[in-house]
């Protein structure tokens, strides 16, 4: 059997659904670019036909990277077909994914079918995109809730149909790792011309079990894996890419499954995508987490100054993670800077915006006794509110126990100064009241979400904020050492959002 493993990397669609990670087009481009550094196979750049925004990241997106088959998915509709082929035109390698569900549940619910007219639409699908590109990927949609016998007669219709990637989702996340296992073990043995075609498994993340389900699947013949980076996905996420990569580095020689992935570009990739998707990465997340290779009970600090290999089985080297890395203060220069954007995977460009971000980053350095690399990522990606129509542009609070807090706030909207104060239930509310009293829109926060990035009362506080206006929601970021401040420019970015919407 082959032991190469196709790393199907699906950030920029399935990880972009999560509510709050929407990225501009500019930014899939950045977070693209890094995919293909690192080293991926497939890239699923979007759903075309979902939006026109869609639509353009994937044109842009073909544009963009060479090396990676860019893929655009489908349902098994014509014309989202025929769309996804039209997005993918300037693709240098291409494929469309199309699909549809094969569990009960989707044929006699979603669909209102049966089984039989599944199968005439799925080799109808499947023989449309043929039409348009060589390299065809169908999805078995719940095929983790599909029986294998049924499973089966679908997928030997495809590859007959000339589907060259069948993908065999978990899309509940409710198998077992052996059950999922099974699955595959059983496509494998009972499918007629499976070899003609790869098996996919895309799994998710509900009951915890995504990355054992697809290393299941991986190791009962399965040769594509689809992924996220840092596990981001709808509900509870997919699974992880830096996982399934280390897990593979780790137990090559047992297993003997090689990738494409350039392990020591997963850090500096894994914090991209969190800083541009405002998606904080667990502390104690798998590979990439803060906590990773950090060790405070002194039993395993002793074991690990004896023998780093006692507690620790991956050389933090290996994701990209330098032991020695420079220490950022308000002393450091322009070359520290530098080199440590480029080792966090950013590259500015030009002089004058590493000076930019310079002379922001010595601003924060003298609140802060040590910079980050999470706050260096804030402050790389500030410049993305330079073009909002609303900015804040002054805020003063007074506030304090027995007495009522009161904001004074200035926002500039297209140029123009609007001023206002207001008292509140602590300052938080009375600075929001202010903002409120000058846009004058009903806008509702439903969550309201602050986490510190590291540790430590002069540290950087991240604020989430998810505002509903007229039935729809929008979500607003910020990071400032002021976690009022913080709190007002998350709100004011969520205004932004709508505007943008509206506009």
């Amino acid at each position: 059997m082959d032991n190469k493993l196709y790393i199907f990397d699906t950030t920029l669609r399935d990880g972009e659904q999560v509510p709050g990670c929407q990225l501009n087009t500019v930014e899939k481009i950045e977070v693209a670019k890094a995919l293909e550094t690192l080293g991926v196979d497939i890239l699923e750049a979007g759903f075309p036909v979902s939006s026109p925004g869609d639509f353009q990241s994937v044109v842009e997106i073909s544009k963009a990277v060479t090396w990676p088959v860019i893929c655009a998915l489908t349902r098994g509709v014509k014309k989202d077909i025929d769309v996804a082929a039209e997005a993918l035109q300037y693709a240098r390698r291409k494929r469309i994914h199309t699909g549809i569900g094969t569990s009960d549940y989707h044929i006699q619910y979603k669909f209102r079918s049966n089984r039989e007219e599944i199968i005439e639409r799925a080799v109808a699908a499947t023989k449309h995109a043929k039409s348009y590109v060589e390299d065809v990927e169908f999805y078995c949609e719940d095929a983790g809730r599909t029986d294998n016998e049924y499973l089966a007669r679908v997928v030997e219709a495809v590859i007959k149909a000339g589907a060259t990637v069948v993908n065999i989702p978990d899309t509940t996340g409710y198998c077992l790792p052996s059950e999922f296992g099974e699955k595959i073990r059983y496509l494998m043995e009972h499918v007629d011309g499976v070899h003609k075609a790869v098996l996919s498994v895309h799994c998710h993340n509900d009951l915890g079990m995504a990355t054992a389900n697809t290393m299941a699947g991986v190791l009962a013949g399965a040769r594509q894996a689809e992924v996220t980076i840092n596990g981001i996905g709808e509900r509870a996420g997919n699974t992880s890419l830096e996982e399934v990569a280390m897990i593979l580095k780790c137990h090559h020689a047992r297993l003997g499954i090689d990738t494409n992935i350039n392990t020591q570009r997963i850090h500096a990739t894994s914090r991209l995508v969190s800083s541009l998707m405002n998606m904080p990465v667990q502390p104690n997340k798998a590979i990439v987490g803060r906590n990773a290779f950090a060790h405070s009970s002194g039993i395993h600090q002793d074991g690990v100054l004896k023998n780093v290999q006692t507690y620790e089985i991956i050389d933090p080297k290996d994701v990209g993670i330098d032991d020695n890395s420079i220490v950022l203060t308000a002393r450091s220069g322009h070359a520290a800077l530098k080199h440590r954007l480029e080792v966090l995977g950013v590259d500015l460009g030009s002089r004058e915006k590493l000076d930019k971000v310079y002379q922001d980053f010595l601003r924060l350095a003298d609140r802060k006794k040590e910079i980050s690399d999470d706050d260096l990522l804030m402050l790389v990606g500030e410049d993305r509110k330079a073009l909002h129509r609303i900015k804040l542009a002054y805020l003063q609070v007074t506030s304090g126990v027995g007495v009522r807090s009161v904001a004074s706030v200035a926002l500039t909207i297209a140029g123009e100064t609007f001023e206002a104060a207001s008292s509140g239930n602590g300052p938080v509310d009375a600075a929001i009241k202010a903002v409120k009293s000058i846009i004058r829109r009903k806008m509702t926060i439903r969550e309201f979400l602050i986490q510190a990035i590291d540790k430590g009362s002069d540290d950087m506080g991240k604020v989430h904020m998810q505002v509903e206006h007229e039935g729809n929601n929008y979500y607003g970021f910020a990071a400032n050492t002021d976690i009022i401040a913080a709190s007002v420019e998350a709100f004011v970015d969520a205004i932004n959002k709508f505007e943008g919407a509206k506009g």
